[in-house]
């Protein structure tokens, strides 16, 4: 397929790095859950200005341990919100992993793309106005919960500066942002999970697209070869540039338009201009980044899909 930067036609990709980078990017958001657990692991039982007025540290340790949790290093009257501001901020940065992967379905899903798409159930009406609607409605959810999530996250840093040793102004926000972060989080893991379950994918489409700008994703490649024989670059690039905007004014491919510069050298084999069309090339570093990401569950997974 395509590959896309700023929603226009770059180089040829396979579908399944999209996967990869969501998975690569998932297992960092674990390293945070878990790092944000750690740090929330503390308690605390020193007394109403945290000094320890009426109970040792040591037997304040020894009690917490129980708990499997460890002492707040230095409490006021409440365990310091800078740990629960790393808490909501990993909840967020989970929500926004979410929505990057519900953006790409919603943007493969447009109309003039159609790449990809959500699973349509039977029954199951787009618009009450336009029986042939079929919205990426799960994924919109997605987008939009998402944005909920951050501002949980906001609250939960200007809950940081309290009054002194204590004021209460962070405990109303708590009460409503603890549940609600973690079941709106839940909820959008298990949507999502859905719809990645029982994703459409249309292969034909994404081969259609690929070629819809008559090689022009080769680009790169035909800049390459040329300096590769020789010419200097800032001339092969213009020689690619000059036949590329014919590409997408007129009505000959990039090939054509390259053969017919007048700056092209007359030397430059056909063979090698060929092969700047090749999408092979960009396939053949696949499998060292799928054994980068995936160590030994490559191999598990298989690479069908790569």
């Amino acid at each position: 397929m395509v590959g896309r930067t700023h929603g226009i036609h770059g180089e040829p990709i396979v579908f399944g790095v999209k996967f990869l980078s969501w998975y690569a990017e998932m297992e960092r958001h674990s390293e945070r859950l878990s790092h944000a657990r750690r740090t929330m692991s503390v308690g605390k039982m020193s007394g109403a200005m945290g000094t320890a007025v009426h109970i040792s540290p040591a037997l304040e340790t020894a009690i917490l341990s129980e708990l499997s949790l460890k002492p707040e290093s230095m409490a006021t009257q409440v365990v310091a919100r800078d740990r629960h501001a790393e808490l909501f901020s990993t909840l967020a940065l989970i929500g926004s992993g979410l929505e990057r992967i519900a953006v790409e379905i919603r943007h493969l899903q447009r109309t003039e793309v159609r790449e990809a798409e959500e699973p349509f159930r039977p029954g199951q009406k787009g618009s009450s106005a336009m029986p042939h609607k079929r919205n990426p409605i799960g994924s919109e959810n997605i987008t939009g919960l998402a944005r909920l999530l951050r501002s949980y996250s906001q609250a939960a840093f200007e809950n940081v500066a309290l009054w002194h040793e204590r004021d209460i102004s962070h405990s109303s926000v708590e009460r409503v942002i603890g549940p609600d972060a973690f079941g709106l989080l839940d909820y959008m893991i298990a949507r999502l999970g859905g719809i990645l379950k029982d994703l459409i994918i249309y292969p034909e489409k994404m081969k259609q697209n690929l070629d819809m700008t008559r090689g022009l994703v080769y680009s790169q490649s035909v800049l390459l070869a040329l300096t590769r024989a020789g010419l200097p670059r800032e001339t092969a690039y213009k020689i690619v540039q000059d036949a590329a905007m014919q590409t997408w004014s007129g009505p000959n491919d990039l090939m054509t338009n390259l053969k017919l510069h007048p700056e092209l050298p007359a030397s430059f084999p056909e063979r090698e201009l060929l092969a700047a069309f090749d999408p092979a090339p960009f396939l053949s570093g696949l499998d060292e980044i799928y054994d980068r990401v995936l160590g030994e569950h490559h191999h598990h997974f298989g690479n069908e899909g790569c």
